[in-house]
């Protein structure tokens, strides 16, 4: 919600100041259980805090969606021109990230060579499928891009069976509003989850609460427990993933220059307004409003020798107003770690350079720290699925024997690094593999070692057998020798 402006700032021709946030807070508990005796008074001790963080994650949500503070913007002086431009910036910022993130699918690779462990991870890999992971994946992100968190859920799939497990996943994962969903963690050193809440409100306003542990789901209505059961996860189902550590959204640290963008923007329209239509002053001529009225109908005025008519005009510098919002953009894109778009202010740059000042590497290096932060969460929803699939599934892997690998195209500077490449690996004193992990070509530089090798290898296998079959069969030409000697002998026979 957009804060109360002054009646000073109103005549200066400003806008309605939006909120300034500062990332989602943890919330914890004193608790070391949550049992069915004490899930009430924890839900009464945690809802302040998700409150307040309900509230901003509403906020940056709409701002994302165009419900920025500058349409609720206010003029006293010549009200009647009062444009509201929204340029939506933050909108293009979680897009980029989610698209720069999420371009490619996820996909999950082994990490260890054992035949069985590909043969179930191919298994998964069409579980994962089934449940269109591709598309929870993007949902994810835009989450925690708009808002600095979002929520997982996986639990079994009942209309799972042996017999339709071509169509059918053992598990189902959903993507929670993180506007009512929340986790519970430990108040001490470790910070562990011990519960997940997530409500939702009915038509009559009543509000369920789903509370679930690693053991047990609670329904709480009206303070009161009306279920208590079991359930097969045999963990906490809800997985929260972080932007960052500060549970920032994309463009929250930003959102001040946003506004600012929108305001200059805006003023700018009014000044062209204004411009045009510029009051009309008149000197020493005294006329009523239906005089005017015919005035402005008739397009001219008939003024006495002693008066004077004059348009009251101020235009605005466009190009210095120009300046100033290209210079916010920048700091925009500079701050959020984004490329700029106009390729910078210099055409002589090359390779390195280029990427360097147009914030490509930037925006790889700030992607590859959410990889990690995503990383972190998806190896807890990785081991609710594994655990449903070795019990429903049959699928029997290690969860140490996945790794989560995001096929992003990295195509910066590929002929450098290709020279890079084909220089360690011509070099007698080094390792391939390490050719293949420092030249920087490859996502997976352990996975590219081991085709590349195979692949090698086979070529080596194949020129090996053509030329020992080459020694032990006889030529073409030793063949007709032998032939012209048996003509030989039978002649002198």
């Amino acid at each position: 919600m957009s804060e109360t402006v002054t009646k000073s700032e109103q005549s200066t021709n400003t806008a309605t100041t939006g909120r300034i946030t500062f990332g989602r807070r943890t919330i914890y508990t004193d608790v070391e259980e949550i049992t069915a005796e004490n899930v009430v008074q924890v839900l009464d001790e945690v809802m302040s805090v998700h409150q307040k963080n309900r509230s901003e994650i509403e906020y940056l949500h709409r701002y994302y969606k165009g419900r920025q503070p500058i349409l609720s913007r206010t003029k006293e002086i010549r009200s009647d021109i009062c444009n509201k431009i929204v340029e939506n910036r933050a909108n293009e910022i979680v897009s980029f990230k989610v698209g720069y993130l999420m371009g490619e699918p996820v996909q999950y690779v082994s990490r260890s060579e054992e035949e069985s462990n590909n043969e179930a991870l191919n298994i998964l890999n069409d579980y994962v499928y089934l449940d269109n992971k591709n598309v929870k994946d993007k949902e994810l992100a835009e989450w925690f891009f708009k808002c600095g968190v979002a929520y997982k859920m996986v639990v079994p799939n009942k209309k799972f069976t042996k017999d339709s497990a071509d169509e059918e996943s053992p598990f189902c994962t959903y993507i929670l509003d993180p506007r009512n969903t929340f986790v519970i963690r430990k108040n001490d050193l470790t910070k562990d989850v011990i519960g997940a809440v997530k409500y939702v409100v009915k038509k009559d306003n009543t509000v369920i609460y789903g509370v679930y542990t690693d053991k047990f789901y609670f329904e709480v209505k009206d303070g009161k427990v009306i279920k208590n059961e079991t359930h097969e996860c045999e963990a906490v189902p809800i997985i929260e993933y972080a932007a960052n550590s500060a549970k920032l959204g994309a463009f929250e640290i930003v959102l001040p220059i946003l506004d600012a963008i929108n305001i200059v923007a805006s003023n700018r329209a009014d000044g062209i307004e204004q411009f045009i239509q510029a009051l009309l002053v008149l000197k020493g001529v005294d006329i009523t409003a239906e005089d005017f009225a015919k005035i402005k109908e008739l397009g001219g005025l008939k003024v006495p020798l002693e008066g004077d008519v004059e348009y009251l005009i101020q235009e605005l510098n466009q190009q210095q107003t120009q300046t100033l919002k290209d210079d916010m953009y920048e700091t925009v894109l500079t701050i959020c770690g984004m490329p700029n778009r106009n390729g910078g202010s210099s055409t002589s740059d090359t390779g390195k350079a280029v990427i360097m000042r147009d914030g490509w590497s930037a925006a790889e290096a700030r992607a590859k720290d959410s990889e990690e932060m995503y990383k972190a969460a998806e190896k807890e929803a990785l081991k609710i699925m594994l655990r449903i699939c070795r019990v429903v599934g049959d699928v029997k892997i290690k969860r140490s024997s996945v790794n989560i690998r995001f096929t992003r195209r990295n195509f910066e500077n590929i002929l450098e690094k290709a020279q890079v490449l084909t220089m360690l690996l011509n070099c007698d004193k080094i390792h391939p593999q390490l050719a293949f992990s420092h030249c920087g070509m490859f996502v997976d530089s352990e996975l590219a070692y081991t085709m590349s090798k195979e692949y090698y290898d086979s070529i080596v296998a194949a020129g090996e057998a053509q030329h020992s079959s080459s020694l032990t069969e006889p030529t073409s030409a030793e063949t007709a020798k032998e032939g012209d000697d048996d003509d030989n002998i039978n002649d002198a026979a």
